[in-house]
């Protein structure tokens, strides 16, 4: 059988030996967080110092964390409680978990590179109520950077609140709430090398009201009800406590990033700061379906920048915001994750070689 590279961290990090010891220790307390005994106060600390963990290594407040399923119901909380009241922008390549929670929002335009365009955010946020805005951190698909800073100062102004979407940004790259100047921040275990199931939203001081999504038991201070998963928060907590930016993945992503422009594909996002473990590789007139196919052949796991379902392909809607039109259905998405080594780099760039040779023969046959 071919050896495994796994190049997909951006759908999910292999989980950190640490983060799984954590998260062994933690199943062993039977106690439910909400109660008053012995047990209950073991299960509560353990959630407590996991909160704690978290909001110092991201520059949050514990008391303004909430603990969620994941990314997607922190950003679907996040929007459905500040929102209300106020009108809706979101950035052109938000992440779907965005894209569903606010479907009637304003779009903001990107440029090719998949900055956001702040010009027209200003535009935007002066032309009518107060709004809420969503701008992730770092695109999924592509690593671009946004400036979110600057775009916090725009909302500011403006009497704006904004949500940042950091799922994948945390542990990649140097993320601080406080300095961000956001209203809202999510958060997911697994895209930091902890184990699925859980997330967080950390929240402002300013924001001192949140209507829950989901109501219950008054758990989360009365933000999310239900019981909090503590092994898995548990998990989650040493993963953001160790997970920090890589220097050796620029080097390896450049490497990569070298090889594949050599055989003729464009690295999409290229103008833009990006993240160092990710980069976004579209082959003209290849399907983005064949090349994960074939490389996934070879024991190379990649996933694609468009979705692939019942042998159709969407063009990704990330490059299509970028101005990229049928490169938006020709790219594959390399994420390095904590653990991959040169050997990875080693075993990618012969085999994405050999899969442009495959792909493209027919092309040249039925050209001849």
């Amino acid at each position: 059988m071919t050896l495994l590279h796994y190049l997909d961290a951006n759908a999910s990090e292999p989980l950190r030996p640490e983060a799984r010891e954590a998260m062994l220790a933690a199943l062993e307390v039977s106690g439910n967080p909400s109660s008053v005994h012995r047990a209950g106060r073991s299960a509560r600390r353990l959630l407590e110092d996991g909160r704690e963990t978290i909001a110092a290594r991201f520059g949050g407040n514990p008391a303004e964390l909430v603990f969620t399923s994941g990314g997607t119901e922190a950003d679907a909380l996040a929007i459905h409680a500040l929102g209300r009241g106020r009108r809706l922008i979101i950035g052109a390549t938000e992440h779907d978990a965005i894209r569903a929670a606010a479907a009637e929002a304003a779009v903001l335009p990107v440029d090719r590179a998949g900055l956001a365009d702040l010009d027209a955010l200003a535009e935007l946020l002066a032309d009518g109520p107060p709004a809420l805005v969503c701008l992730m951190l770092a695109n999924n698909e592509t690593g671009t950077i946004q400036p979110v800073a600057d775009a916090a100062a725009l909302c500011r102004r403006h009497d704006a609140l904004l949500h940042v979407d950091a799922v994948q940004a945390a542990g990649r790259m140097r993320l601080d709430f406080a300095a961000l100047g956001a209203h809202s921040l999510a958060l997911s275990s697994h895209k930091l090398g902890g184990p699925a199931g859980a997330g967080a939203l950390l929240l402002h001081p300013q924001v001192t009201a949140l209507t829950p999504l989901i109501g219950g038991g008054g758990q989360e201070r009365g933000r999310r009800g239900g019981t909090p998963a503590t092994a898995v928060i548990a998990g989650f907590a040493e993963a953001a406590r160790i997970a920090e930016p890589i220097a050796e993945h620029a080097r390896m992503r450049d490497a990569l990033e070298q090889a594949a422009i050599a055989c003729g594909a464009v690295v999409c996002g290229a103008g833009a700061a990006r993240l160092d473990n990710t980069t976004c590789l579209a082959l003209p007139a290849i399907r983005a379906d064949a090349q994960v196919i074939a490389l996934d052949l070879e024991g190379i796991a990649v996933s694609a920048g468009a979705a692939c379902s019942s042998g159709k392909v969407a063009a990704s809607h990330v490059l299509q915001a970028m101005g990229l039109g049928p490169l938006a259905g020709q790219a594959i998405r390399v994420s390095l994750p904590w653990n991959a080594s040169q050997d990875d780099v080693a075993a990618f760039i012969p085999a994405y070689q050999r899969m442009v040779q495959c792909l493209r023969a027919p092309l040249a046959q039925h050209a001849a």
